[in-house]
């Protein structure tokens, strides 16, 4: 008797449930001709300098080139101060401040912090 009252139970909530789901999806999801054709210019402007270069790990290594294969010419730790130059694919050319050495480092342990450029 309980299993039956639980089965019919989840049977209703579904059958509510589901027009919700489906009038989300349809309200929340844009036309494809109001996608924008291309990124704003400002997200590809290298001059846009909001928002300050982190490390999000305690230690990333710094590679004389950009492939994990590559040699390790030092480390890169969250308590210090860097300069991103340019990116290639995965990989961010970087200065270390702290110590001044030079190498990549891999683009998913160093991001920018929240920070907007407006057109």
């Amino acid at each position: 008797m309980r299993s039956t009252r639980i089965a019919v139970s989840a049977a209703l909530l579904g059958a509510l449930a589901l027009p919700l789901v489906s009038a989300n999806t349809a309200t929340t999801v844009p036309a494809a001709s109001a996608m924008p054709t291309q990124a704003p210019a400002s997200m590809n402007d290298p001059s846009c300098t909001q928002g300050s270069w982190v490390v999000g790990t305690k230690a990333v290594t710094i590679r004389s080139k950009a492939s994990a294969a590559s040699t390790a010419v030092g480390v890169l730790y969250k308590s210090h101060k860097f300069t991103v130059h340019k990116t290639s694919g995965k990989w961010r050319y970087i200065t270390d401040r702290t110590t001044g050495v030079k190498g990549w480092v891999s683009a998913k342990y160093v991001y920018r912090t929240a920070g907007m450029c407006l057109d």
